[in-house]
């Protein structure tokens, strides 16, 4: 049984993407399919869909080099961490992106910066 679906998720993108695995199967959640529709609005995959109860992710690369480099999990279900808009940052001077659980949904930090939204920060990825 996974107890934190978001890092479970994460964590596969980001071992598929290291072993140039052209999809990922996912387990599905509501938030997993937020993070996922983010991600494919980034760049970070370029489809995901559902089939069999099952989420699939196609991953993106950039000439066979896997577009997303590195996930960096921030707030766990032992230590939530929660972010006002000033708290956030730009993740790699813009080559990153971050991804906030705010009471309007999911959304980049960008996106709740520009909103003015704050609320749990969920990652980092780039």
């Amino acid at each position: 049984m996974v107890t934190d679906i978001i890092a479970d998720t994460l964590t596969r993108i980001k071992n598929s993407s290291e072993r140039n695995h052209e999809t990922v199967d996912l387990l599905t959640s509501k938030m997993v399919l937020a993070v996922l529709e983010i991600l494919k609005q980034e760049g970070f995959i370029k489809e995901f869909s559902i089939e069999d109860g099952k989420a699939v992710a196609e991953l993106a690369y950039d000439d066979k080099n896997p577009v997303i480099h590195k996930v960096e999990k921030v707030s766990t279900p032992g230590q939530r961490v929660y972010v006002s808009t000033k708290e956030i940052l730009p993740v790699l001077n813009g080559r990153g992106i971050s991804i906030i659980s705010t009471s309007q949904g999911l959304m980049t930090g960008a996106m709740a910066k520009s909103k003015r939204l704050g609320g749990e920060y969920i990652c980092n990825i780039w």
